[in-house]
């Protein structure tokens, strides 16, 4: 496992920190300001958190998958969620540790980088390496190793109070590989995803972290298909063409769906829109955005 942290200075953290969980609340649009996919930080327990964390509702989780074709923003949009997390509070960012699990091996340290250096006021090279320094960086080549990988990082998130969030991209990596390994039987083909899903969700809910991850878009729905109506009725539909194919247990615990697609009617090759489907509570937000050397903007 590769981190970010044994390449750059780490800051220590005073002993009596308090444990900042990130709760995620509807996905938030708004033009004079980045987009939010929470609504703030809960403290929690004073004085450092317990060595067993309270669990948290299910109804109360917050995981959010990013669904589209490739190239249409999502991995730069995790990008910005990072750099809002990982820049100090005095910066205006929100100052925890974020886990990234990078299956898809699109992840550009450069990049993050490029993005850190736009937004810091001071983008010093010692406030770039303290910002890095709260980036934790593992990559995995197969389901088998995500599974193992997740596993091996709850001892992680016992020891690092302030780390409360949770990247992945892509959970869809792996599809084509284990529906080939699984043969014939649905069983066998969605058995390393499933358990896989059913981790993260002890993770979500014990260690009260926020779940962001990526899906592609590998199956196309048909126009007269049962399965091309959502659980919602969307009236952006030609930008959700969505077909549920990740096991069940995934699907089940998706709190939060993002569509993100290309501006067909756009100049602009760096236009992309998002729709946001709170499926709890049949909500829907559309917006665009583009990417430029600075990161994502509305």
């Amino acid at each position: 496992m590769e981190k970010v942290k044994h390449l750059f200075p780490r800051i220590i953290l005073e002993s009596s920190r308090s444990y900042f969980a990130v709760k995620a609340g509807e996905a938030v649009f708004c033009q004079s300001a980045p987009v939010s996919y929470w609504s703030g930080f809960r403290n929690a327990n004073q004085g450092g958190r317990s060595s067993v964390p309270q669990p948290v509702e299910k109804d109360t989780l917050y995981v959010i998958e990013f669904h589209g074709p490739e190239g249409t923003g999502k991995t730069e949009m995790l990008y910005h969620l990072i750099a809002r997390c990982i820049i100090p509070k005095a910066e205006g960012g929100l100052e925890v540790e974020v886990m990234f699990v990078d299956t898809d091996y699109h992840f550009d340290m450069l990049r993050l980088v490029t993005i850190l250096e736009n937004r810091l006021v001071q983008g010093t090279e010692e406030m770039i390496k303290g910002c890095l320094g709260r980036l934790f960086l593992v990559s995995c080549s197969s389901s088998t190793q995500l599974l193992l990988t997740l596993y091996s990082l709850e001892n992680l998130f016992c020891a690092h109070p302030s780390l409360c969030v949770l990247l992945l991209d892509s959970l869809s990596a792996f599809y084509w590989i284990d529906r080939s390994n699984g043969g014939e039987s649905l069983t066998l083909q969605e058995m390393n995803l499933k358990k896989c899903a059913n981790f993260l969700e002890k993770l979500v809910t014990q260690h009260h972290l926020i779940l962001f991850a990526t899906t592609q878009t590998l199956m196309q729905k048909s126009a007269n298909s049962a399965e091309s109506f959502l659980p919602l009725k969307l009236p952006h539909e030609t930008d959700t063409d969505y077909r549920p194919y990740l096991c069940k247990s995934w699907q089940q615990m998706v709190t939060h769906r993002i569509f993100f697609s290309k501006q067909c009617n756009s100049g602009n090759s760096k236009g992309f829109t998002v729709v946001s489907c709170h499926l709890k509570r049949n909500q829907i937000v559309k917006r665009p955005f583009s990417v430029a050397e600075c990161g994502v903007q509305f």
